[in-house]
């Protein structure tokens, strides 16, 4: 695919906040991103699923839509949604060809740009606009927005964006415009004032979702399982309500790896503590018995793998470690040596593929990182989408 060919060499630029490159890029290209209205997500977790539900309901409402999320499980098409699928290789490669050669360029903003070709291209009704890292100064923060929407903020990432929720917080706010509607989904009091405070400045006008939505708004097929999942919905159907959209076709909603059951396994994609939390809720929701899991995980070097393991270890009974697709990830030996620290038996596993075998037979958990949770999922027949090729990761998903 020549398409991932051209882009692999950006990743030497790693990540670098900053709009400057992306509006020259755009404009280079005649401004794409001002020639289809959006919806603009950012938040710590629950930016793609809350993506996934609002596409849907978008689709079912008839509209042309686009969905542009981040990172990829498997291939990197997942992150170019058209009307519902994900986009072929040829059109990328098109669109990638087309991408200037600007000095700087990184991998995110080049796979935004063509994001923004994609969607002008095809004159969606709206395209759905993940953030990649924080908000402010995210390369898709150059998009013309009729809605705002924050999902829950927590710590993660923190050396970019502030070692506190407060810091955080408003680097998340970054993505609120002028006099476009904003809502919050649940999110603590710090938080909210933060948000809030940034709206009102820009005279944005603010909805709170939990204060005009709830969860018996969600429709009975909402398939999507564990309650933080059950709070993206609330977060999507607050926006939805604020442009005025229906909240139908949930029974037809994908999103893998998050909180995802297969057989005796659950594949979730949690690696930072606020997911982790996350994760725990929901198996204590499932009444999953303490020291009853097999643990599969693996991890990248940046993230507080400590505290994660801390937070699933009670529910653990045996840990096997293995290394992510990801060049940050921990070698194996090293997330055994992790959770071990955090009180779970554990042992290195050459392959993944090892891990599962030796898993069978008993409830397993996967998780620790999107990437391994699209490796589990494939290795386990469970990929919703048809994939011949895992691809590199994003440098700094």
């Amino acid at each position: 695919m020549r398409f991932l060919e051209e882009l692999a060499s950006r990743r030497r630029f790693g990540m670098k906040p900053g709009l400057d490159t992306i509006r020259r890029v755009c404009a280079a290209l005649g401004h794409p991103e001002a020639r289809f209205p959006a919806v603009h997500i950012a938040g710590t977790n629950g930016k793609g699923a809350t993506a996934a539900i609002l596409e849907r309901a978008f689709i079912e409402a008839g509209m042309k839509t686009g969905r542009y999320t981040s990172p990829h499980l498997v291939s990197l098409n997942e992150r170019f949604f058209l009307d519902g699928a994900p986009v072929c290789d040829e059109t990328l490669d098109r669109l990638a060809a087309m991408v200037p050669q600007v000095d700087g360029l990184t991998f995110f903003e080049a796979l935004t740009a063509v994001a923004f070709l994609l969607y002008a291209e095809a004159g969606v009704d709206v395209a759905v606009l993940e953030t990649g890292l924080g908000g402010r100064l995210d390369a898709t923060n150059v998009c013309s927005p009729r809605l705002c929407v924050i999902t829950r903020i927590g710590l993660d990432h923190c050396g970019w964006l502030g070692d506190t929720v407060e810091k955080i917080a408003a680097e998340k706010a970054g993505i609120i415009k002028p006099s476009v509607p904003v809502v919050l989904g649940g999110n603590a009091t710090e938080v909210r004032e933060i948000v809030e405070a940034r709206a009102r400045e820009l005279g944005a006008p603010f909805s709170y979702a939990p204060s005009i939505a709830s969860e018996s708004d969600i429709p009975a097929d909402f398939p999507l399982a564990g309650a933080f999942n059950r709070e993206n919905a609330v977060t999507a159907i607050a926006a939805l309500k604020v442009l005025g959209v229906p909240a139908k076709g949930f029974g037809r909603i994908v999103w893998p790896g998050r909180y995802q059951k297969t057989g005796e396994f659950i594949v979730d994609g949690a690696h930072n503590p606020p997911a982790a939390k996350a994760l725990a809720a929901a198996l204590e929701a499932d009444g999953v018995p303490v020291r009853s899991l097999n643990l599969i995980a693996g991890f990248c070097g940046d993230k507080d793998v400590h505290e994660v393991l801390k937070i699933i270890a009670p529910f653990v009974r045996r840990g096997y470690a293995v290394k992510t697709g990801n060049p940050r990830s921990l070698p194996a030996a090293g997330t055994s040596a992790m959770m071990r620290l955090a009180g779970i038996d554990s042992r290195p596993c050459e392959s993944l593929d090892e891990a599962i075998s030796l898993s069978r037979g008993s409830p397993s958990l996967v998780c620790g990182s999107l990437f391994l949770a699209g490796e589990a999922l494939v290795a386990l027949g469970a990929f919703p989408w048809r994939s011949s090729r895992f691809d590199p990761s994003e440098a700094l998903s």
